[in-house]
């Protein structure tokens, strides 16, 4: 399979690098948190990424993509990684827009799918529960029949791009035990419905998360995202697709953590030499290095896996998730170690890195969970 990009891959890479580099340094991100911003982002910067045509790239022409795949999508998660920018790209496009892309109908698609890829509107998709951990069948929420459709009560955590979405993709079971693959279903729960309470969460990363409350959510029949009890596959492989994008954005996050911990080991000396001329220093650059290679080939592979329906792409992104978390985790530790007592300073950047290494690790499945997912898949 073809690793290398493109000639049309490289232009894009490039530009959202310069893009990001120009309007969301990291700074904006400190202003962000500092702020307590209640949004986490910026809507004009995202209408337009949207402008520039990244929004539509994975999706097909048939909803009004580009057709570009997931291939052409980590490109962008990459740049904003290196930026740490914070806005809802993974959640809103390669997570819920692709979980409605697969599973809506066609009016469902015209009225909600189109507005997301024209950046207009933000929708979440929320489906951790407290106990679920990174088991997608475990869905307590409940969907009991209603006068003229659906009557939802139950509570979702941390839902990503969840504070101030126009909407939300919600798992709720329709039938079956709480851990029956069987038996769920997706409902399109438009914000300010009654009943639906969202209250904003304040990860460690800074980035927009919420908790959602249904209390006797009153939904039409045609609320109903996709086929009764049967969603579960469906979602499985949205978190395909959402945990490749994610795996870029973390590519992109280490890789920029690594180049300013190498500018750092250039320029800072002690006994009147630079402290990068140190062996074990140099030894420790070069195992940075190597993990971010691998799992550069790991999600390059993934994701062209992914897009060609290969047999073997959901095991291949458990293999570029496990080492993407352990990668950006050592990464980010060592980024730290390596900048000394003013990397342990709120004022440095660099600790940035390792708190969004904390979160991206376990978003998705942490390693562990994908190294048993990868046995899983191969029968062992």
């Amino acid at each position: 399979m073809q690793l290398s990009l493109t000639e049309d891959q490289a232009m894009l890479a490039q530009t959202a690098s310069a893009f990001f580099a120009e309007n969301s340094p990291i700074t904006r991100l400190r202003k962000l948190r500092d702020s307590r911003d209640e949004r986490g982002y910026s809507r004009e910067l995202y209408q337009r990424m949207a402008e520039l045509g990244w929004t539509a790239i994975p999706f097909e022409e048939r909803d009004g993509g580009l057709g570009m795949g997931l291939a052409g999508a980590i490109l962008v998660s990459e740049a904003m990684g290196k930026n740490l920018a914070a806005e809802p790209y993974v959640p809103s496009i390669l997570l819920s827009g692709q979980l409605l892309a697969l599973a809506g109908n066609q009016a469902q698609k015209d009225a909600w799918l189109a507005p997301v890829i024209a950046g207009e509107k933000v929708i979440a998709f929320a489906q951790q529960e407290s106990k679920s951990r990174y088991d997608a069948a475990y869905v307590t929420t409940r969907a009991t029949a209603g006068k003229n459709g659906y009557v939802l009560t139950g509570e979702k955590r941390a839902v990503l791009a969840g504070a101030l979405a126009d909407a939300y993709l919600v798992s709720a079971r329709t039938s079956g035990s709480e851990r029956a693959a069987e038996g769920i279903s997706l409902f399109l729960v438009p914000a300010g419905t009654p009943g639906l309470k969202v209250t904003r969460q304040h990860r460690i990363d800074s980035r927009n998360a919420a908790l959602v409350e249904l209390q006797d959510v009153q939904l039409p029949a045609d609320a109903l995202v996709g086929e009764r009890d049967r969603a579960l596959p469906l979602i499985e492989a949205a978190l395909d697709r959402a945990t490749v994008a994610l795996c870029g954005e973390m590519l992109g996050a280490m890789s920029e953590a690594f180049n300013r911990t190498l500018g750092y080991l250039k320029e800072r000396k002690q006994f009147n030499v630079a402290i990068g001329t140190f062996q074990a220093l140099k030894h420790r650059a070069a195992k940075m290095f190597i993990e971010i290679e691998l799992a550069r080939s790991a999600t390059m592979l993934a994701a062209r896996a992914l897009d060609a329906k290969d047999a073997e792409a959901s095991a291949l992104v458990s293999v570029a998730k496990a080492r993407c978390s352990d990668a950006y985790v050592l990464i980010a530790n060592e980024a730290v170690q390596m900048h000394a007592g003013i990397g342990m300073t709120d004022e440095h950047d660099i600790g940035f890195f390792i708190k969004h290494a904390r979160v991206c690790e376990l978003t998705f499945g942490d390693a562990a969970h994908h190294r048993d997912r990868f046995a899983t898949l191969n029968g062992y």
